[in-house]
This record gives structure tokens, C-alpha cells and sequence, in this order.
């Protein structure tokens, strides 16, 4: 039954038309005025739902409209005896109507599709019992179970258990991500291999699908500057066409000489050709169709006006941490004093470091674990904050930390100054100190992602502008500047800078894109014609931006801004068109060299190809 209510205005149109060859071999075979009855029921058929929006919303708006022109067209039409070209007409008219409700059934369809994907229950695990519960009796803190093939039931992270997950769903990447202890999981994604305890994290109105939804939805509904422009000129057009109409009813029988049923013939058609509803349509089936395909590969556009924006944009700001890095320091260098077991000193300093929550102790911890190597157990340490930790291990007294932790001297002089070498390279360098002195250097690295060079290449192939906003200190910003290839970089970038930044990016290329991930970036996002969001960012730079990209794929930028850019070339094609449709129609019509069906074919076939046009939108070679 849903699925017949989804066709009915194509099923209407059908059936009118099917009544209009009907009306048309009665009316040939001269069998009485009963093809009179006929073309009347295919104009109710084909034109009731047209009729009706069209006199709805000019009592509502008060202001004329296209569908109001149609109709007036094809009565005007019927009334001269022309009830074939009224029909044909109403036929017509209904089609491209159907057409446009496919397209925008069409480009919500990826909507459909993840709210039909949410999970309605869940395994609670609750006193070593699972239950089978609704997801909405769930509470943040839960301990869920999931198993091989189902669908994570919420936000929140991974307590026991190792898998691969399909997420798909919300970053648009169709490679499954291997998931540990510890690491996030996300809600109407798919657990791929093994059983897994997971803790709720966030309640089931907060998840990121849920926020996708809601984003995607309200985008949907916001209609862009142009499509606003084109509706508040179609109500004054609307009235100019209306005037000429009634004009037309008389002037050209005094002025030009017309008969009276080429005069009224002529005015009918008038109402057919210069209805702009090919231009209505230039707009929002291109843009719905955008949106859609920015959903399906892992981009959500806030608004139509976004992509409008992003399409003009010609210089991009980055911020450093989490957008062009990875957010997260790697151990780059690691050297240890000649003479030294490296097996049995990675041992102690892996032993030390596992027992701190700093990221540079993680770090050097995860690096040393990769390498195969067992961190020594049940050491007893010392943590001195703000500078490092220290431990004694058979009587030996070992320190790890900054230089002056470990005698600056010293770390300075290591390596004949490995510590200056390092540190004019962007990295931060840890020490490892035993009784002989100083025993390892280990320098890390907030590393640029894999595809920042290629991205940032590909941006100022495109003609943008790209710099670097970075609260790093200068000589970091340069190097991470010279990495990823940016045009220009601002150290020391406190986020009222940022800000100042892109008023004045803002007033010399008018059109910017701010992209960030983190709480420093919200004001720059806000500021920012185009806020660009990374997905794994915190929740206030999600909410401030305009656009998402869901996985923190940097080259996702690029695919945007090509979509965005995509769009407004269709947009424009579709909008030259249809006022070319128009004035060439017109012109033919006071020539008295086109015909009703002729005018409708032109009229109604301009408006069929510019949904159409907009429909290549859906496809995501760009």
C-alpha cells in the first residue's frame, strides 16, 4: 500500500494518458460527443493533484503560481476546442511533476536506508545475564554484547574482545576497521568477526548516526539562496505572464490584425511557453541529489547553501593537529647508547612508560610493543609532574623524561647534539637516564597523514589557496608547513588568532573554508564561509561546522569541493536552458510558427531535462 501511495502521481499520469489516446480514436471515429467525457476525466485524473497545490499555495502565498498557469492553460485550451493539446497538455504537466518527486524520493533514499539500518535491540548484559532488551530502556554505561554479524546497538567503546567492523555506514569506506580494547564504536555499524563486550558511551539521541540523520534531514529541508531567489521571482513573474495573458486576449486582433480564434489560440499558448517551470526545477532535484551523494560517500552538507559557498571557495585554512596530522605522536627516532642490550633496555623503559596516561608515554609504549618486545612487569614508579617518571630496578635508579629531568647537559651532549638535530626537525625529544648516564633518546612526532601532501596538491591544482593555522610554536608550524606543502603557515595560532586570520582571508578571497577538528577551532568553523569539520572531531566543532567529512579522510576535501563545484555547473546549465526554452518558444509563438502540442512538447520536455540533468548529480564520478 506505501509503495502505491510512493507512485501515485506517476500511476495518475499514466492513467491519463492511456484516457487521452482513448478520447482521441473516439473523437476519430466521430461516435458523438463522447470523447468530450473522456478528455475530461484524463484532465481530473492527470491535472487533480496539480490543481490543486497550485490554488492551495496561491491562496496561501497570495501570489499566482506555475501550476495555477497550467491549469489555466489547459482550460483555456479545451474551451477553444482544443481538447487534445488541453489533455496532452495535463499529461504532461503530471509526468515531469511524477519525475520530480522521483528525484527527490530518490536523492533521500540514502536517508531511508540508515534509519531502516538502526538496531531496535540490543543483548544487555547486566550480573553475568544477557537479555534481549529495546534499545530505548538503554542507558549510557551499559555493558552490551554483540555478536559476529549484528549491528552495534550504540555509541561507545570496546571493553573485551578483538573484531573487524563494517562502518561503512557513517564514513562512506567500504574497507572494514579493525577494532581493540578500548577503541570507539558507533552505532548501526556492522560487527563483522568476533563477539564482543562493548559500554555505552552516549544516549541513543546522541549517536553519530542518529546526528547524521538529523543533519542530512535538515539539509534536506533548507532550501539554497538560488532556490529562494527563483521562488520569490516566480511569484512576480507569474503576475507579468498573467497581465501579457490578458493583453493578449485582445490587442493582437487591433494591433497585428489576428482573427479572434487565432488571438485567444495564441494568448492559451502564451500561458504554456512562458511558464518558467523548467526554472523552478533547475535548483533543488540538482541540489537534493548533492546532498545524497555526499551522504553515501561519507560527506554531510548542513545546507544547500554550503555547497553553494563551498563551490566559490578559493582559499582553504587548515588547522594542524587531527586535520593535516594524525592527532597523535609516533616514535620517529629511537637510539640507545653503544654497548646496551636493546631487547633488555626496551624492556625497563616500556615497563615504565605502560604505567603513565601521557600521550608520549603511549606512545613510546605502543613503539616498543609492536617490535615484539614484553614491557618488564611490577615496577614500582615515581611520577614527578611536568617532567617525567623514575624507577629503581635492581638497585639501579632509572629516569625518563625531559632534558632537564635527565641533566640537560648531558642530553644536550648525547649523540654529539643528536637533541638540537631533532628538535629543528618539529619533534619532541624523551630521555632515558640509567647510572651510566644517559641510556636512550627517543624522539616523537605528530605526524602528517598519508594523504595530506597529495591533498593539499590537488586543493592548489583546483586554485585554492592553503595555509597552515597552527597554536604550534613557529619552527614546528615550518616544518609541518614544508611537509604537507601549504602555501603560507601562522604559528602560535590561539584561537582568537584564528579568527582573525579568516577575516582577513575572508576580505581578500571573500569565499573560505576552515577545516578543524577540535573545542580552538569552533570560532574559526563559525567564522569561516565554509566550516569543515574532520568527523572524529570533538562535538562543538561538529555542530559549528557546515560540512563533515565522517572518516578523517583529508581527501575527501577535494571531493566535495568538486561535487559542490559539480552542482553549480548544473545548476547554471539547467537555468540558461529553460530561459532559453522560454524566449525561443515565445518568439515562435507572436511568429505564429509553433502549436499548442508543439509549445507543451518544448515546455514540459525542457522541464524533464533539467530534472534530468540534475539527476547526474546522484553519480559520484566528479
Amino acid at each position: 500500500m506505501s509503495n502505491w501511495k510512493t507512485h501515485i502521481e506517476l500511476i495518475a499520469a499514466i492513467v491519463s494518458g492511456i484516457l487521452i489516446v482513448i478520447a482521441y480514436f473516439l473523437e476519430s471515429s466521430s461516435t458523438g460527443s463522447w470523447f468530450v467525457l473522456v478528455y475530461l476525466l484524463a484532465f481530473l485524473i492527470g491535472g487533480y493533484a496539480k490543481a490543486k497545490y497550485g490554488f492551495k499555495k496561491t491562496i496561501e502565498d497570495r501570489e499566482p503560481n506555475v501550476e495555477l498557469l497550467m491549469v489555466l492553460a489547459a482550460i483555456g485550451a479545451s474551451i477553444i476546442g482544443y481538447w487534445t493539446e488541453g489533455a496532452i497538455l495535463i499529461f504532461i504537466f503530471s509526468l515531469s511533476g511524477a519525475l520530480e518527486t522521483y528525484t527527490v524520493n530518490k536523492s533521500r533514499k540514502e536517508l531511508s536506508a540508515l534509519m531502516k539500518i538502526q538496531p531496535e535491540e540490543a543483548w544487555l548484559l547486566k550480573d553475568n545475564v544477557t537479555t534481549r532488551v529495546g534499545i530505548e530502556t538503554l542507558l549510557p554505561g551499559d555493558t552490551l554484547v554483540v555478536k559476529p554479524g549484528e549491528r552495534i546497538p550504540a555509541d561507545g567503546k570496546l571493553l573485551t574482545g578483538h573484531t573487524v567492523v563494517d562502518e561503512s555506514t557513517i564514513s562512506g569506506e567500504a574497507i572494514p576497521v579493525s577494532k581493540n580494547e578500548a577503541d570507539p564504536l558507533f552505532a548501526s555499524t556492522v560487527n563483522l568477526s568476533g563477539a564482543i563486550t562493548m559500554e555505552m558511551t552516549k544516549p541513543n539521541s546522541e549517536t553519530l548516526v542518529q546526528k547524521i540523520i538529523d543533519l542530512v534531514q535538515s539539509a534536506q529541508s533548507e532550501k539554497p539562496p538560488s532556490q529562494q531567489f527563483v521562488e520569490r521571482f516566480e511569484g512576480k513573474y507569474v503576475k507579468v505572464v498573467l497581465v501579457v495573458f490578458v493583453l493578449m486576449l485582445f490587442l493582437p486582433h487591433y494591433l497585428v490584425g489576428w482573427d479572434w480564434n487565432t488571438t485567444f489560440y495564441r494568448a492559451i499558448l502564451l500561458l504554456v511557453v512562458a511558464s518558467p517551470c523548467a526554472l523552478v526545477a533547475s535548483i533543488m532535484p540538482a541540489t537534493l541529489a548533492a546532498i545524497s551523494n555526499g551522504a553515501k560517500s561519507g560527506i554531510i552538507f548542513k545546507g544547500g547553501v554550503h555547497l553553494e559557498n563551498l563551490s566559490a571557495v578559493r582559499a582553504i585554512a587548515f588547522d594542524k593537529t587531527g586535520t593535516l596530522t594524525r592527532g597523535r605522536p609516533e616514535v620517529t627516532d629511537f637510539v640507545l647508547r653503544e654497548g646496551l642490550n636493546p631487547e633488555e633496555t626496551m624492556e625497563k623503559i616500556a615497563g615504565i612508560e605502560m604505567q603513565s596516561n601521557h600521550p608520549l608515554a603511549k606512545a613510546i609504549t605502543e613503539y616498543i610493543q609492536n617490535q615484539g618486545i614484553v614491557p618488564l612487569a611490577n615496577l614500582h614508579i615515581t611520577d614527578v609532574p611536568g617532567n617525567g617518571l623514575k624507577t629503581v630496578i635492581d638497585g639501579e635508579e632509572i629516569r625518563i623524561g625531559k632534558p632537564d629531568f635527565v641533566n640537560e647537559a648531558d642530553a644536550e651532549a648525547f649523540q654529539n647534539g643528536l637533541l638540537t638535530r631533532l628538535a629543528n626537525e618539529g619533534k619532541t625529544v624523551t630521555f632515558v637516564r640509567d647510572s651510566q648516564g644517559i641510556a636512550a633518546a627517543i624522539a616523537l612526532k605528530d605526524t602528517i597523514r598519508e594523504n595530506t601532501k597529495s591533498t593539499v596538491k590537488e586543493l592548489q591544482e583546483a586554485g585554492l589557496y592553503c595555509i597552515l593555522l597552527t597554536g604550534d610554536n613557529q619552527k614546528t608550524a615550518k616544518i609541518i608547513a614544508e611537509e604537507s606543502g601549504v602555501d603560507a603557515y601562522v604559528g602560535s595560532c590561539m584561537p582568537g588568532d584564528k579568527v582573525k586570520e579568516l577575516k582577513k582571508l575572508v576580505a581578500e578571497y571573500q569565499y573560505v573554508a576552515m577545516t578543524g577538528d577540535g573545542i580552538n577551532d569552533a570560532p574559526a568553523l563559525a567564522i569561516a564561509t565554509t566550516g569543515i569539520a574532520m568527523g572524529e572531531g570533538t562535538d562543538v566543532a561538529l555542530e559549528t561546522a557546515d560540512v563533515i567529512l565522517m572518516k578523517n579522510d583529508l581527501s575527501r576535501i577535494i571531493y566535495s569541493i568538486r561535487l559542490a563545484r559539480k552542482m553549480e555547473r548544473i545548476i547554471k546549465q539547467n537555468m540558461f536552458f529553460s530561459v532559453g526554452v522560454i524566449i525561443v518558444l515565445l518568439i515562435l509563438n507572436f511568429m505564429q510558427s509553433i502549436t499548442i502540442p508543439y509549445g507543451v512538447i518544448g515546455h514540459e520536455g525542457s522541464t524533464i531535462l533539467v530534472i534530468l540533468n540534475g539527476l547526474r548529480m546522484l553519480n559520484r564520478n566528479v
